[in-house]
């Protein structure tokens, strides 16, 4: 499914009239028709009474075409405004217009009483206060309306976005309402999908209004949810060699899981030979664990990294493999950086860079650009602060954009890690993992997951997808394994230790549920 920015939907919003002839008046018809037959489908309309609030602008226009169908149906509303009725244009303007004939109260007004005397006695809110335009905070009577309407404990209906939430980046500004279902028109937007815009929209609906899929499945759109892709068979004749070999790089002194979680979740994902390069002092303890690891022994640096004299024995091991893992816990030893760039450089192998060997292409980045094979990144937003040269609050407020353009101009695949993760494409697209449960998200944010995810990815891509889809897909299976963690062990306590041993069940309910995960997925947005 396509997702779209604010400034796209109104592209589309434009394209819709001036090739297609569809009237403005009929698509804000449309939006408030959507909102009407989710509330409908979510609690009783007739004998109700709800609070419509409806702020300037074509949402609260959107908000008066839901008020005049909820009395239309049996519904007592009570609407307010918080402007002057003239303030109001075109579209917006009729449909208020209308509604002043229908036995609807309306009042303008910036008391906080009246509303919270009017919210107190409904059943349920409309909001239709904001909308996508928001690009700063909150404030004054919008701010107080958001907190009443918060701690009201009355079921929440948004229109197209919850007020409060900027409809590019899922941020809120300064403060948001709280909704239980969201209804978005034409395409999502990324700020309903990008936490935490996603979990102050309940659950989400979708209606493409009259738009045809002209528009709606535009390959000039970049940003989508992927589908997921079946993960091939494994044919009983097949070797160890047929899923592998992957090298992992990684390792230092100190540092035992990130080699070992790396190399092993490669294992445990269905991939069949790994090795492992680490300092030799590392390999006595890993092996305790990982004994199905085939361990590559290094000469180390007197800070018990990786040393440089290595080098070529890694270009001659590397050439043997399928993939290449490279950095997970392998220290900020400027030797070993120095190392990191120069197989970065050499290996003509598609290669997997995480952790500190970011932090080495950092200092370098353009090396990126002269490799000739695939190259995945996995940043979290500190190191994609470090990749970009860009603080981490300047890319959490435009993470698609910033990933969209590091992306393109890096000729790789980065998978930004976070609350849904953001896979970044060298041709533009944006990819948006949407799978996991809210509480898997928070049980994710323990050390070492980001390690395991190494491994799932190089063994997607081992078991036979090619790059962009093993990117999603060991993202996903990742995601999922959090999700079985989570259910039996609740995010308070789950490691990342419990992710990777959940690997191997996630997998096997992926191939077994693979058809119902993908009707789940679809259903991720309810259409309406």
């Amino acid at each position: 499914m396509k997702i779209c920015r604010v400034q796209e939907i109104r592209e589309l919003d434009r394209q819709a009239g001036k090739l297609y002839g569809i009237p403005a008046a009929i698509l804000m018809e449309n939006a408030g028709s959507a909102v009407y037959q989710v509330i409908r489908r979510e609690t009783a309309v007739a004998g109700s009474q709800c609070v419509v609030l409806c702020g300037p602008g074509n949402n609260g226009g959107d908000g008066f075409v839901v008020a005049r169908l909820l009395q239309a149906n049996g519904a007592q509303v009570k609407v307010f405004t918080f402007s002057g009725t003239s303030e109001y244009r075109n579209e917006a303007k009729q449909n208020l217009e209308i509604l002043t004939r229908f036995p609807v109260s309306i009042a303008s007004t910036q008391s906080i009483t009246k509303i919270k005397t009017a919210i107190r006695n409904a059943d349920f809110i409309v909001d239709a206060l904001l909308g996508t335009g928001v690009d700063r905070p909150i404030t004054g009577i919008m701010k107080k309306v958001s907190e009443v309407v918060n701690g009201s404990g009355k079921k929440v209906f948004a229109v197209d976005i919850p007020s409060g939430i900027n409809g590019d980046t899922g941020q809120e500004m300064g403060t948001s309402i709280k909704a239980d279902f969201t209804v978005t028109f034409g395409l999502p937007k990324a700020g309903n999908l990008l936490f935490p815009g996603y979990e102050r929209s309940g659950k989400l609906y979708l209606s493409h209004l009259s738009f045809p899929t002209t528009l709606t499945d535009n390959a000039s759109l970049k940003i989508q949810i992927p589908e997921p892709a079946a993960i091939p068979a494994r044919k009983p004749e097949a070797n160890k060699f047929d899923f592998g070999p992957a090298l992992v790089i990684a390792g230092a002194a100190n540092y035992y899981w990130a080699p070992y979680a790396s190399a092993y979740a490669f294992l445990k994902t269905g991939g069949g030979y790994v090795y492992l390069a680490c300092p030799k002092s590392l390999i006595k303890a890993i092996a305790r664990q990982g004994k199905e690891i085939v361990f590559q022994p290094q000469a180390e640096t007197k800070t018990g990294s990786i040393a440089y004299t290595n080098k070529a024995e890694l270009l001659e091991l590397a050439q043997k493999t399928k993939i290449v893992v490279i950095g997970p816990g392998l220290s900020l030893d400027e030797e070993t950086q120095h190392l990191v760039r120069e197989l970065v450089k050499e290996i003509e192998k598609p290669m997997l860079i995480d952790g500190d060997g970011i932090s080495a292409i950092a200092r370098q980045p353009e090396i990126l650009r002269t490799r000739n094979s695939p190259t995945i990144l996995t940043p979290h937003v500190g190191e994609m602060s470090r990749l970009t040269g860009k603080k981490s609050e300047v890319i959490i407020n435009d993470r698609i954009g910033i990933l969209q353009a590091t992306a393109t101009h890096l000729n790789a695949y980065i998978a930004l890690k976070g609350p849904h993760t953001l896979i970044g494409c060298p041709d533009g697209r944006v990819n948006i993992n949407v799978t996991g449960k809210t509480e898997r998200q928070a049980g994710m944010a323990t050390a070492g997951a980001g390690d395991v995810l190494n491994g799932t990815i190089a063994a997607m891509f081992c078991l036979g997808l090619g790059i962009d889809t093993a990117v999603n897909t060991g993202v996903y299976i990742h995601g999922l394994a959090g999700d079985l963690a989570a259910k039996e062990k609740g995010p308070d306590g789950m490691t990342a230790t419990d992710i990777l041993n959940t690997l191997p069940a996630a997998v096997k309910y992926y191939r077994e549920y693979f058809k119902q995960l993908a009707v789940d997925h679809a259903a991720t947005i309810q259409m309406i």
